[in-house]
């Protein structure tokens, strides 16, 4: 019998990593990356700053896909066969070192970016893979209607054309690779940016840039969506893992609002009640000393200054001075501050988006296409995306794995 020929588009992570465990393990397939820029794998080489922040030290499959604003559900059947604990084993068993942040965030322990990049470019070259690079794909097409299985067509923009008997889409979040999906018979949710931070043009954050707060929780106005976590005041407004968790479970709804709307903030992470008893209890405790001098949160000081003058305390104001209405307006402006989120800005160590192919259209046992057989798909393509800390790139070894035990089977 004759090879089967593997075309795989899209040099990135689950390209590489579909193509990889395609050539492994089906011998008798001629492998082939299609990449449209000159340089394989750029985003791995940015992931993390260019630490590359690999996946996530989260081994309970239930738990683990609970991380995905889209997906979670799907995810939880492939993260029982391929997982964080599988991935660290095949980068460690290739000579990649790796280190475990306190957060689980899992990253290369020498060499960063580079040494995933050195890993995947040498693995795909032993196994056999070709890569070819600056390849422009004019259009796609199957010369056999469904149920029957295809070959594919891949016409190129100097007019010449590739054969495929199987093809594994992973062209992450590029428009082309949606409109190729859609010419093959899937629907496309409509593609919207997933982690950034927020734009909050407030005088009561002017000049705090750089100072954060262990753990805040925000809620988006006239919505259920709230998180908790780190949070960063920027040049523009708020960053950190909160906002981009929120952001990202938001996604959607935010795009839908412009970017715009309210934003609620609690500074403590505490109730309103649980606020006013320890203003209570400080105001007892503290004799002689001024408001803005003596935080009994755990607040950065200029912070507290900023927001105990935003509750209109006097700078000079000494604890017993603090009336119960000044305390009450206090405890609110530290645990329900509301904000203006006036559009969004880029978080730069990750390009994610919500969006892309159906999933209810893709068999997530072997990443089959369900409306055209010997079409497979891996990664950011699909409508699939992650919070920040390494999960979006889970998911491109995972699917791209599950892609490549299935796409060379006869």
């Amino acid at each position: 019998m004759r090879n089967l020929e593997v075309m795989v588009i899209g040099g990135g992570a689950a390209g590489f990593f579909g193509a990889i465990a395609c050539a492994e393990t089906h011998p008798h397939c001629r492998v082939t990356i299609l990449e449209h820029a000159r340089d394989v794998l750029g985003k791995v080489r940015l992931s993390g700053g260019g630490r590359c922040n690999l996946t996530n030290a989260c081994f309970e499959p239930r738990l683990l896909a609970a991380h995905y604003p889209r997906g979670r559900r799907e995810l939880l059947g492939p993260f029982q066969r391929f997982q964080p604990r599988d991935t660290m084993a095949w980068f460690e068993s290739r000579g990649v070192k790796l280190t475990t942040e306190p957060d689980g965030r899992v990253f290369p322990a020498r060499g960063g970016a580079q040494a995933v990049v050195n890993v995947l470019t040498q693995g795909a070259r032993a196994a056999g893979v070709e890569v070819r690079t600056g390849v422009e794909i004019a259009s796609l097409s199957t010369d056999a209607p469904p149920p029957a299985q295809s070959r594919f067509t891949i016409t190129l923009r100097d007019g010449s054309k590739v054969q495929a008997d199987r093809l594994l889409l992973a062209t992450g979040s590029n428009r082309q690779g949606y409109r190729w999906a859609e010419e093959l018979g899937h629907t496309i949710e409509p593609p919207v940016p997933s982690l950034f931070t927020f734009t909050v043009p407030d005088p009561r954050l002017q000049g705090l840039a750089g100072v954060s707060v262990e753990n805040a929780t925000l809620r988006l106005a006239s919505t259920r969506l709230s998180q908790s976590g780190p949070l960063l005041v920027t040049h523009e407004g708020l960053s950190g893992p909160v906002v981009l968790t929120l952001s990202a479970w938001g996604a959607r709804v935010l795009h839908d609002l412009d970017y715009r709307t309210k934003l609620q903030v609690n500074w403590l992470s505490l109730d309103g009640e649980e606020a006013r008893q320890q203003l209570r209890s400080a105001r007892e405790a503290q004799a002689r000393t001024t408001i803005a001098a003596r935080c009994p949160f755990a607040l950065p000081r200029r912070l507290w200054e900023r927001l105990t003058c935003a509750a209109g305390l006097e700078p000079g104001l000494r604890w017993p001075e603090l009336s119960t209405a000044r305390l009450n307006r206090l405890a609110a402006e530290l645990t329900a501050g509301s904000y203006d989120i006036t559009g969004r800005g880029e978080f730069k160590e990750e390009f994610v988006t919500c969006g892309g192919v159906r999933l209810s259209e893709v068999d997530f046992r072997t990443m089959a296409s369900r409306r055209c057989p010997g079409l497979y798909f891996a990664g950011e393509v699909l409508d699939v995306d992650g919070v920040t800390g390494g999960f979006n790139l889970q998911n491109a070894w995972t699917t791209g794995w599950l892609a490549g035990q299935a796409v060379g089977s006869r």
